[in-house]
């Protein structure tokens, strides 16, 4: 009886904390930055293609519709730019897309840019294979959670249209949400999870030297950091954190007491990635990714003090410049 009574106890206690997990009532501020920030990098990334885009996605491209095409037979992938041959068909389908990245970033008519913003990205990825990497799998694993929630519910045009009209409601939490949120960290920490246990399988993770041929390799290198030589040490600590955080990321990210460390370690990788390796996007999308472990009340605290202190140095500014034309001789 004793065990049964341990059992039933066990179980509902865990159907409780998934039903916490999954289905607590999240305001949407922390989602609603995330938006903004992976609407520009969609808008961005997307207007890089401009600069050469039939070489990329015309009738006589490098990687051409057909080899497109075969190179994913036998999956479910498919994009309505195998089918397009005319440049000016072209030209307007980009446009159009660059224009509902705006909008979704913006915030307006969230609910179906949201969508649209996550079906054009996906269709890009299935054209351009060859022509990709690691950001344009963040990009569009963003874009297809953040269509989930509410991400336009403020920090939107969406939400000052709707109080300039006297419509707006209060803003609340909500499951879906959660949801989204809760989607990102999941999808977070198997990319990390995944990623750590491939570096344990290099001999130059275990042995401290991975950090050193990273930024030695000139393929890479945007600012000259071989004055780490002379600090070998210091490199094979570098290299046995970032393993080590990488790996247990998964784990120790949702303990509010190591949560902190391991989004400044998160800073620091990425960070580092962006400003020493080159890959700019890389590294300041994963950043994105990361913020879905910030807090609503933290991001909204936060985009407050900096509206207020926005607000007094333009008040400020104003004064300063009235009193010097006040002063101004006639």
């Amino acid at each position: 009886m004793e065990l049964a009574s341990t059992t039933k106890t066990w179980y509902r206690d865990s159907a409780e904390l998934w039903d916490r997990f999954w289905f607590t009532p999240r305001a949407p501020h922390t989602l609603a930055v995330i938006r903004i920030l992976a609407g520009m990098m969609l808008f961005y990334t997307h207007l890089v293609w401009s600069f050469d885009l039939l070489a990329f996605l015309g009738p006589h491209s490098w990687i051409t519709a057909d080899l497109s095409q075969q190179l994913h037979q036998g999956t479910w992938a498919w994009s309505y730019l195998w089918y397009v041959e005319s440049p000016v068909v072209l030209w307007a389908l980009h446009l159009a897309a660059l224009v509902v990245f705006a909008m979704f970033t913006v915030g307006c008519c969230t609910r179906v840019t949201a969508v649209l913003a996550w079906f054009i990205t996906l269709n890009y990825c299935h054209r351009l294979t060859g022509a990709m990497f690691g950001l344009d799998q963040v990009n569009t694993m963003l874009a297809m959670y953040l269509m989930i929630g509410p991400a336009g519910a403020v920090y939107s045009l969406d939400h000052w249209w709707q109080r300039r009209r006297g419509t707006a409601s209060s803003v609340t939490g909500s499951i879906s949400g959660n949801i989204a949120i809760r989607l990102i960290q999941l999808h977070l920490c198997v990319i990390y999870l995944f990623g750590g246990i491939g570096k344990m399988r290099g001999e130059s993770w275990w042995d401290g030297m991975a950090v050193w041929f990273a930024v030695a390799n000139y393929e890479y290198q945007s600012l000259d950091m071989t004055w780490l030589a002379e600090w070998p040490i210091l490199i094979a600590v570098l290299t046995h954190i970032t393993v080590f955080w990488e790996t247990f990321y998964c784990a120790l990210v949702w303990h509010r007491v190591t949560r902190p460390m391991l989004l400044a370690i998160a800073v620091a990788v990425h960070g580092g990635i962006a400003l020493f390796l080159g890959m700019i996007t890389f590294g300041t999308a994963m950043l994105i990714a990361n913020l879905a472990f910030v807090s609503s009340e933290t991001v909204s605290g936060l985009v407050e003090r900096t509206s207020k202190l926005f607000q007094r140095s333009t008040k400020a500014a104003t004064v300063s410049e009235s009193k010097t034309k006040r002063r101004k001789p006639r």
